[in-house]
């Protein structure tokens, strides 16, 4: 009976132990949304009729596809992000606050009036943001010879 409860208290433990706290929403804000180009779509134009009679062409249409990309602002660096599902992407409000996460490769990202859910997004770029009063600023010399 002992050694019972001396097992599920070491197992408590070390279940607590690599417990792992969420991690907390940073903000940033909306700035635009660019349509950027993100693939091809084909389509064929043979039709079974057609492939039966031997009147079909055999060619393809082919258009390009446009994804949304959008800047999001932080008080450090400028995102630009894409949602990771192309077909039935969501249009976000351009100029709201929008809370994320970052989780290996993706972004967590909810807006508080899109009902709160986290929907996935791919980050395509990082630019740390530049300020006025730090473009400014004179040069760092390392040495007194500089």
């Amino acid at each position: 009976m002992r050694s019972k409860l001396a097992f599920a208290v070491i197992l408590g433990l070390t279940a607590t132990a690599y417990a792992k706290a969420p991690k907390e929403y940073q903000r940033g804000k909306l700035l635009q949304m660019d349509s950027v180009p993100c693939g091809m779509a084909e389509k064929d134009a043979t039709s079974l009729t057609g492939e039966m009679l031997g009147t079909d062409s055999g060619s393809k249409k082919t258009q390009e596809v446009l994804c949304p990309e959008y800047v999001l602002q932080t008080d450090k660096v400028v995102y630009r992000i894409r949602p990771r599902d192309s077909k039935h992407p969501v249009l976000l409000p351009v100029g709201d606050e929008a809370q994320f996460r970052l989780e290996n490769d993706k972004m967590l990202l909810r807006v508080e009036d899109l009902n709160q859910k986290e929907r996935e997004y791919i980050v395509v770029s990082m630019t740390p943001r530049s300020d006025a009063s730090t473009a400014d600023a004179d040069p760092i010399h390392l040495n007194h010879l500089q």
